[in-house]
């Protein structure tokens, strides 16, 4: 039996909580070395993250206008914890579950300094990145340690989930939801329909680098698509590209306008990458691909909700933490 006082961790990107943050907010991202990885940046990269953002911030801050003002990530993770938190409790295990984000309140120093106060001796750290990345995993898991360090926390015994991208449940929760989607298209409509799974993008020169990311994600949708069963034509893209460098292709926009040109009628996209909603779900896809799909002929689009809480999501997690706890 564990008697050790334990704490969960889910680790997520965060966003603005409001208008006024988005610029604070995009200055962290791109401070971040894992973002901007050039040669010798490190003598320049706060120089730049403040021009970069101060540049991007009045597009960015009217996007954020448009979907109500600020970022849902906070309050979706919250109600995830609050899932996990519960679940874990029916499973015996008492543990609290907080939310570090990335680039956003609350930061890790701010978890950490809270798992202090309450004498956590054990944290299970868990990503709600269900693929891989140095970009996202391994940035979270970075700053983890080196605050950790910076405020003598060394001694927590930790442990990491580090991917579960074909994990049964998490692969379930997405047939449910896909599934939810196809019974809302009138029903003598759904033979038209394409499934359109968009992935957030990476640059090509991670995949190089042997970042797994982008065969994880591969795996997850080939898993989905085998699980659901769902005869119909499917389709894997990428999007949020960033910068002049080549990304993941092909890009959502490219695979819509491939579709249109074929004269297809009905697009679902499944935003497999993301398990909250935010802005690439809100706005990239919600407004931004629906207007071009609509312009380019498409006559029915939509958008697959984020799992956030499901609950074959929520016992994905749950099973994730006891497994770490055994180990």
């Amino acid at each position: 039996m564990n008697t050790k006082k334990t704490a969960v961790v889910l680790f997520q990107l965060g966003g603005p909580d409001s208008l006024e943050a988005v610029e604070p907010f995009l200055y962290n991202l791109f401070c971040d070395p894992d973002i901007i990885d050039l040669p010798g940046a490190f003598l320049f990269r706060k120089t730049l993250a403040k021009i970069i953002s101060s540049r991007r911030a009045p597009k960015v801050r009217e996007l954020y206008r448009n979907i109500g003002g600020g970022s849902p990530i906070l309050s979706q993770t919250v109600r995830q914890a609050k899932g996990l938190q519960e679940s874990l409790s029916t499973r015996g295990i008492t543990a609290d579950v907080h939310v570090a984000m990335r680039y956003w309140h609350p930061m890790t120093e701010e978890v950490l300094e809270k798992i202090r106060k309450d004498g956590v001796e054990e944290v299970v750290l868990l990503p709600l990145y269900p693929q891989y990345s140095k970009v996202t995993t391994g940035s979270s898991v970075k700053t983890w340690h080196d605050a950790a360090a910076k405020m003598n926390m060394n001694h927590l015994s930790t442990k990491l989930v580090e991917s579960y991208y074909d994990h049964p449940m998490y692969i379930a929760a997405l047939v449910e939801n896909i599934k939810h989607s196809i019974d809302r298209v009138p029903q003598n409509e759904r033979k038209d329909v394409h499934l359109v799974f968009s992935a957030h993008g990476t640059p090509i020169k991670l995949v190089k680098d042997g970042d797994p990311y982008s065969t994880h994600m591969q795996m997850t949708y080939e898993a989905v698509i085998a699980a659901g069963n769902f005869g119909l034509p499917h389709h894997l893209c990428f999007q949020s590209k960033v910068g002049p460098q080549r990304w993941l292709e092909p890009s959502l926009t490219q695979t819509i306008e491939s579709l249109a040109g074929q004269k297809v009628s009905h697009m679902i996209v499944v935003p497999i990458a993301f398990v909250t909603e935010h802005i690439e779900t809100l706005s990239e896809i919600g407004i931004e691909a629906r207007e071009e799909a609509q312009q380019s002929g498409v006559k029915y689009f939509d958008v697959m909700p984020a799992l956030i809480d499901n609950p074959k999501f929520i016992s994905c997690l749950t099973e994730l933490v006891i497994q770490q706890l055994k180990n």
